[in-house]
């Protein structure tokens, strides 16, 4: 018995429009996990600073483009339910990371509370600064079990909790709206990793802290990062070097040897994202990772992870016996030009058993890239 055929991806017109404003890809990219492509204004928009470097020098053209960076400060905060001050751009997510754990000084051996299933670099920089990592209770999914979450921290709370949105190993999407919820009631910082949520699910959460990128789905340059810190968890944290007053004190977490392009380039396609909707923008992408489980699943016996209806566009795929992800990531790309992730276990060691093939569509993906997928598996 085959399949049905996949119902229509709603808001064909964003869609669209997303493929108009970038350059032609060289094949399908199905990859946006890992980097989404930009727009022709965001790359423009970085190149004609780069020029203004060249031509004023980088620290006069930095001061030109200081009122842009202010409100893409302005809207950026916004995704996340924060205000301009909040925010320092930095250079990746893991810079930001590393930002808030050098600020924040919490002594050796506070325990931070994660899903079993964390990003392995985030548990690296736990333990860099000193801190223990301890688990989460989850479902059978890796999912955050919400009274599991609610007894600890009421009767052991950490430090704090740092909760990845949505893993880079699969996508699953953690209930952080009520994780924010239950930490408030208890007194407990939570600290979002968005690297995988920011332009791509609700954001705007109540968390303390956020941090995120621009090169995945808000579809901005490499090499730039944000961290958003409410006022109450700012004041808590002690700069190497403070801000003069008068200056948001997390300003001073920014680089002055700084990627301002690329900053710009990220301003210019947060600009984008909302002027396409962000409403919008979420349906079409869940949509695209509903359409892409189903489409997949069972195809030459690899196996979808999520569950079909998980509200995210990312679908991790396990391989069938004896067959290799990274060889069948690299034939996908040298023979069909379509472009995935191979993703190993040393990703989220304490929960992935063996390798999976990510497949991270961005709103120009239709339905002929995912089913051209399947036969090339």
């Amino acid at each position: 018995m085959t399949a049905p055929p996949p119902a229509a991806l709603p808001h064909e017109d964003l869609g669209a429009h997303w493929r108009s404003v970038r350059p032609r890809p060289a094949g399908r990219h199905l990859d946006s996990a890992a980097s989404s492509r930009q727009t022709h204004r965001a790359l423009e928009a970085a190149a004609h600073h780069a020029r203004h470097e060249a031509e004023l020098g980088g620290y006069v053209a930095e001061a030109t483009a200081d009122d842009l960076l202010q409100q893409g400060r302005s809207i950026l905060g916004g995704l996340v339910g924060m205000a301009a001050a909040d925010v320092a751009f930095v250079e990746s997510a893991q810079a930001a990371l590393v930002a808030l754990l050098g600020g924040w000084r919490l002594p050796a051996g506070s325990r931070v509370a994660c899903v079993p299933g964390e990003y392995a670099p985030n548990i690296a920089q736990l333990r860099a600064a000193g801190l223990h990592p301890e688990p989460l209770p989850v479902d059978g999914l890796g999912r955050a079990d919400l009274e599991g979450v609610a007894r600890m921290l009421a009767t052991d709370p950490p430090r704090f909790l740092l909760l990845t949105h949505i893993g880079s190993h699969r996508g699953l999407l953690q209930p952080a709206a009520e994780i924010a919820g239950l930490c408030r009631e208890a007194g407990v910082p939570l600290v979002l990793d968005a690297a995988q949520s920011l332009g791509h699910v609700d954001v705007d959460l109540g968390a303390d802290a956020v941090y995120g990128t621009s090169r995945k789905w808000l579809a901005g340059p490499r090499g730039v990062g944000m961290l958003f810190v409410r006022p109450a968890l700012a004041a808590q944290l002690v700069p190497v070097l403070p801000e003069p007053e008068g200056i948001p004190p997390m300003r001073a977490f920014e680089s002055g040897e700084a990627h301002v392009a690329g900053r710009i380039g990220l301003v210019v396609a947060t600009g984008e994202h909302l002027a396409a909707g962000p409403v919008a923008v979420r349906e079409r992408l869940a949509a695209l990772g509903r359409c892409t489980r189903e489409l997949l699943d069972g195809v030459a016996g690899w196996r979808v992870v999520e569950p079909v209806d998980e509200p995210t566009a990312t679908t991790t795929l396990r391989p069938p016996d004896g067959v290799d992800v990274v060889e069948t990531r690299t034939r996908l790309l040298t023979e069909h030009g379509i472009v995935l992730s191979a993703i190993g276990p040393e990703r989220a060691p304490g929960e992935m058993t063996g390798p999976v093939l990510r497949v991270s569509p961005h709103l120009d993906a239709a339905v002929e890239d995912l089913e051209a997928l399947a036969a090339a598996l």
